[in-house]
């Protein structure tokens, strides 16, 4: 049986925003052309599989600040929630538990 964890206010409140910025950075980055710099297309099926790419126009430096605050914000993030006081008070073993049990708190 999975332990139930009371996790504080402010460590759900960090891992619920970790989520919604990694989503917004992940949707963002598949909208975004495959390369930062413009670059040639090109097509290469020497490898193991074949890879193509599209002419990239590069993007904007907009996107460029826009990716560059999503990611800077998914690394606050992520040193608040596991750098938390909250961790020393689960022990050792069970902390990859908890750990989990907070990904997956989404909502709660």
């Amino acid at each position: 049986m999975a332990a139930s964890y009371d996790f504080p206010s402010d460590l759900l409140a960090g891992q619920e925003e970790l989520h919604q910025v990694r989503a917004e950075l992940s949707a963002l980055l598949k909208r975004l052309p495959w390369s930062v710099e413009p670059l040639d297309g090109f097509s290469d099926d020497n490898g193991w599989r074949k890879v193509e790419r599209p002419a990239s126009p590069g993007w904007t430096e907009d996107e460029q600040a826009e990716v560059e605050k999503l990611r800077r914000r998914e690394h606050e993030l992520a040193v608040f929630i596991t750098t938390h006081r909250f961790w020393a008070e689960i022990t050792a073993p069970d902390r990859v538990e908890a750990r989990t049990s907070l990904k997956h708190a989404q909502g709660a």
